[in-house]
């Protein structure tokens, strides 16, 4: 599928699938739906990708490179809540003084965003999961002013070398997370000494009750 043109070409391409199966999307694409994405755990988000005509590819790029969109599924229960934390992006453990919120990638990343809801609940088979409708999303200003001051203060900590002090259960909006395929999958960072250590690889998760609340004004 080729790049969308814009904003609205983008959107009516995405309510397009809402209350579609992934068998049916499979279907349409000629390929075969997994039984379980234990080892294909971005197996959905590809095939909506290739879909919608997403072009970033492996670059640091939103989704839709052009628009400034980035694609965000999100796995939904039965009653329609998130089932868990959305992830983002890596946290730059080799921090870069001087970064500020709006330069930082995580904030770029959230600046225009495509929310797509999925079934995920578990007892449902990955074929006859639904598709939900698209949210197109930007942050308010108080969004905004609070996923900075997460930000700002999990780098801080991060840039003067208290890493572990970084903990799950910090800030409102963000979550910092290990993101790793395995526990040998180490990378470098710097401790509180100036000192290079290795660690896992952190992620930067948007917290469920963030998301919930971005679906429930929408549905509103």
């Amino acid at each position: 599928m080729p790049p969308p043109r814009d904003e609205q070409d983008l959107l009516h391409r995405a309510h397009a699938l809402a209350g579609m199966t992934f068998a049916e999307l499979a279907a349409r694409q000629q390929c075969a739906v997994p039984e379980n994405l234990q080892r294909d755990k971005g197996w959905l988000g590809q095939l909506i990708e290739q879909q919608l005509g997403a072009d970033a590819g492996n670059q640091s790029q939103p989704d839709f490179v052009q628009l400034g969109i980035e694609l965000k599924t999100l796995p939904v229960q039965h009653n329609g809540t998130p089932k868990e934390s959305t992830y983002v992006c890596t946290v730059p453990l080799q921090q870069q003084f001087g970064e500020s919120w709006a330069q930082s990638w995580l904030c770029r990343k959230l600046q225009r965003v495509l929310w797509l809801p999925i079934q995920a609940d578990r007892d449902l088979a990955i074929a006859q999961r639904r598709i939900g409708m698209a949210i197109l999303w930007s942050p308010s200003a108080e969004d905004s002013a609070i996923l900075r001051q997460d930000w700002e203060d999990i780098m801080e900590l991060i840039s003067t070398g208290r890493l572990d002090a970084v903990t799950a259960g910090m800030g409102t909006y963000l979550q910092v997370r290990p993101k790793a395929a395995h526990r040998r999958a180490l990378t470098a960072t710097t401790d509180a000494d100036g000192q290079t250590m290795l660690t896992l690889p952190r992620g930067f998760y948007l917290r469920s009750r963030f998301t919930a609340r971005i679906l429930r004004e929408y549905y509103a």
